[in-house]
């Protein structure tokens, strides 16, 4: 498949790691991974997630997404507080394959700092690097 033809959220902003964040609300984002990473990763089996209070840190694991490939770790494009999580992925967890930018998200952040958010990449910026 051709970089160009992978589909990019466009509401979405992203790490270099193939994390997305989108604004959900004020000062609350919903994270999840791109649909690059989830065709690289193959079929998703086990998703580590963090606990609801937990302080994440922009560019620092949150968890882990685990494939019949590999285990990778999940990288916060926010920092903040993780104010809901995805439990939809522990029974199905292949929720992130098929709808990575919905039913497959995997936390939400509450966060103080918007500049965060405006540092990622824009989709134009993440499908070069693509």
């Amino acid at each position: 498949m051709n970089s160009q033809d992978i589909e990019v959220d466009q509401q979405a902003r992203y790490l270099d790691t193939h994390e997305w964040a989108r604004p959900a609300g004020p000062g609350l984002y919903t994270i999840g991974i791109s649909r690059h990473a989830e065709n690289a990763l193959g079929d998703v089996v086990y998703v580590e997630l963090p606990k609801v209070g937990s302080i994440v840190k922009k560019g620092q694991v949150f968890g882990v997404i685990e494939s019949v490939k590999a285990a990778s770790d999940l990288y916060s494009p926010v920092s903040g507080t993780v104010i809901a999580v995805n439990t939809n992925l522990i029974d199905d967890p292949s929720l992130a394959n098929r709808f990575p930018y919905t039913e497959g998200w995997i936390v939400s952040i509450e966060t103080d700092s918007k500049a965060d958010f405006d540092s990622l990449l824009s989709p134009a910026d993440y499908q070069k690097l693509l």
